[in-house]
């Protein structure tokens, strides 16, 4: 039976993630790009906090830029940071699925930005503006979104991971000692 292989689980869990994250990304900056005309004009969605703002962003995140040739720079990051999430995916068991979940909305988010990346030499569309009076965070996307939510949560499971060995470490060479002492 097909759901109770914990493996098919994981792969269905990841790319149905993944998959959602690349597909809303793209639809609601084909929204942006379409409704929102007049770039760097804000709408208003809740009061002057959350607004709806075109951006193109050709650098990374912030606006963070490396030249002239930051977009295949970034590009390549991109592709790199891929194969390392890939890599942590293989590793990952089968059963955890909080491990799963994180890198599916991590990879979902570079998947969403590399396509605009690719797509135009504008750079990556940004359309969701928060903050207060002046004090902006910086233009984001759905994307953008998935990426940081990814991360944090890889980020805690990694840390979780390296707390269990540690202890697992420290409670083995324990035992080693009293056997050898």
């Amino acid at each position: 039976m097909a759901s109770a292989n914990p493996i098919a689980r994981k792969q269905r869990r990841f790319w149905g993630i993944a998959a959602t994250v690349v597909v809303t990304d793209a639809f609601t900056k084909m929204l942006a790009v379409d409704q929102l005309i007049a770039p760097h004009r804000p709408r208003g969605v809740i009061g002057d906090t959350v607004r709806l703002s075109l951006v193109y962003n050709s650098g990374a995140a912030f606006g963070l830029q490396l030249g002239m040739y930051s977009r295949w720079i970034f590009t390549a990051l991109t592709v790199g940071a891929l194969v390392l999430l890939a890599h942590l995916y293989r590793t990952t068991r089968a059963g955890d699925a909080v491990r799963t979940v994180a890198l599916a909305l991590v990879c979902g988010g570079a998947v969403g930005n590399l396509v605009d990346r690719l797509k135009s030499p504008s750079g990556v569309v940004d359309f969701i503006d928060v903050g207060i009076g002046a004090l902006r965070w910086p233009t984001f996307n759905v994307a953008d979104m998935a990426v940081s939510c990814g991360a944090v949560l890889l980020a805690f499971v990694l840390w979780r991971e390296d707390a269990r060995l540690a202890a697992t470490l420290a409670a083995t060479s324990g035992q080693d000692a009293t056997v050898h002492g």
